[in-house]
């Protein structure tokens, strides 16, 4: 094996370890909204954790995190929760996602 195919698969492990990780923390982002807008919709405990669930199976449905969100978007606005703005949803995202990659990269 030449250096440069060394090299090659060094590059090629490290962009599978970035992608797994990466993968990881919008699973784990997901879960977090998950709970957040379960703790908006007065959900508890099993209901609560089922209901993270089927946010993070909601981000598989498409590529991107739009469907994430009009997931979330639509379950807030059928318990009537329409006061919740779209932006704070998209805050939560964001900073959900920011804790996820701490949590991530410090192994909690």
């Amino acid at each position: 094996m030449t250096t440069f195919d060394k090299r090659e698969e060094g590059f090629e492990k490290k962009f599978a370890h970035d992608e797994e990780l990466r993968f990881k923390a919008y699973a784990r982002r997901n879960k977090l909204l998950g709970l957040w807008a379960a703790d908006k919709m007065g959900l508890l405990g099993i209901d609560a954790d089922a209901y993270a669930k089927s946010v993070v199976l909601a981000d598989f449905e498409e590529a991107g995190e739009d469907d994430v969100f009009r997931k979330v978007r639509g379950d807030l606005d059928a318990k009537g929760l329409k006061s919740i703005a779209d932006t704070d949803i998209r805050v939560a995202m964001n900073d959900l996602l920011a804790k996820a990659i701490e949590d991530i990269k410090s192994g909690s």
